[in-house]
């Protein structure tokens, strides 16, 4: 239900905990005030169903930062929801029965931020979870240009410019609402769920057959050609739509700025999509986390530079949906 990992050792008493909230699940980290990560986990939407009436952490003894005393509480909560006005109520209800009174922001899309540029018609309709991922591959990946593609329900991709400015992006059904729809919408097609799936390739990997790939020494599997079954045909099939739509609009991308661009995969899927892909790329698994720290350390550090946008910065969540603004699908 849920797993958590350590980047780097912080203080007993972190300066943040951030939480990004996706349609799929939720990732959280601790921070120190520079914001960088430290302890990282993840926690199903699910798993916290029935807290907003019990008020209570007896089911969830897997939050080491629910654990923790009020000595040691964060100095703020930093919030990415797209996950709709439900899971932000009861993502706020969890929170304060964890730490009552520890301020919690929702961060907002804004026209600049943390040295990134939002070309947006409608800056607020870009998902926050969009927003803090660009600027932290804008960080890690400095004067460089970018293609972000973050592969989750949605496959998402965004085009930045060395210089930060962000120029556009796309969105696309991610692998497993691909292969969803496919089930629910034919008379003859098996669902699969992404587990199946992996499975399916798995076991591909494991024992190629003729014109179907080859596996490579880490253990990855090559794709090369064709599919001997149905339940396969739609995981592969799904798998090499993603493929061809990330690789398309890196050749777009490239050939538009006439320069190299660093292709950032991340998300849920990228596990799976990667080996699909024939292009290089780069693997950065906390992407908004890291954006989310970001953020909170030049609210602290920059309080009358916090962004500009039609609105605040970040909005305090005082009310059971206040943190629900991203239209990401």
């Amino acid at each position: 239900m849920s797993a958590a990992t350590v980047v780097d050792a912080i203080p007993p008493s972190p300066s943040f905990l951030l939480i990004d909230s996706g349609n799929s699940r939720i990732k959280w980290a601790l921070a120190d005030s520079q914001g960088k990560l430290g302890e990282i986990g993840t926690l199903q939407h699910d798993a916290y169903a029935g807290l907003g009436e019990t008020g209570s952490l007896a089911t969830l003894p897997e939050l080491p930062w629910a654990r923790r005393s009020p000595a040691l509480a964060p100095h703020s909560i930093w919030i990415s929801n797209v996950a709709g006005a439900q899971a932000a109520q009861r993502i706020e209800a969890l929170l304060k029965t964890c730490w009552p009174g520890t301020p919690l922001q929702s961060i907002v899309t804004q026209l600049s931020q943390c040295g990134v540029s939002n070309r947006y018609q409608t800056p607020a309709q870009l998902g926050s979870d969009r927003w803090a991922g660009l600027i932290a591959a804008h960080a890690a990946y400095p004067g460089e240009h970018l293609l972000i593609a973050t592969c989750g329900t949605a496959t998402t991709l965004e085009s930045l410019h060395a210089d930060g400015v962000f120029s556009g992006g796309l969105i696309a059904p991610g692998w497993t609402l691909m292969m969803q729809a496919l089930g629910q919408h034919t008379a003859q097609l098996p669902m699969l769920t992404a587990e199946q799936a992996r499975d399916l390739l798995k076991h591909q990997a494991a024992s190629p057959k003729p014109n179907t790939g080859t596996q490579d020494e880490s253990g990855k599997f090559e794709f090369q050609g064709f599919a001997l079954e149905t339940e396969a045909s739609i995981s592969r099939g799904c798998l090499l739509a993603q493929a061809g739509v990330i690789e398309r609009a890196w050749q777009t991308w490239s050939d538009f700025l006439q320069a190299p661009v660093r292709l950032v995969l991340s998300g849920g899927a990228a596990d799976a999509i990667a080996p699909a892909l024939r292009i290089p790329h780069t693997r950065h698994d906390h992407l908004v986390l890291a954006g989310l720290g970001l953020i909170a350390a030049e609210h602290v550090a920059h309080p009358l530079h916090r962004g500009q946008d039609s609105g605040t910065a970040a909005k305090p969540c005082t009310l059971p949906d206040a943190c629900g603004h991203a239209e990401h699908p």
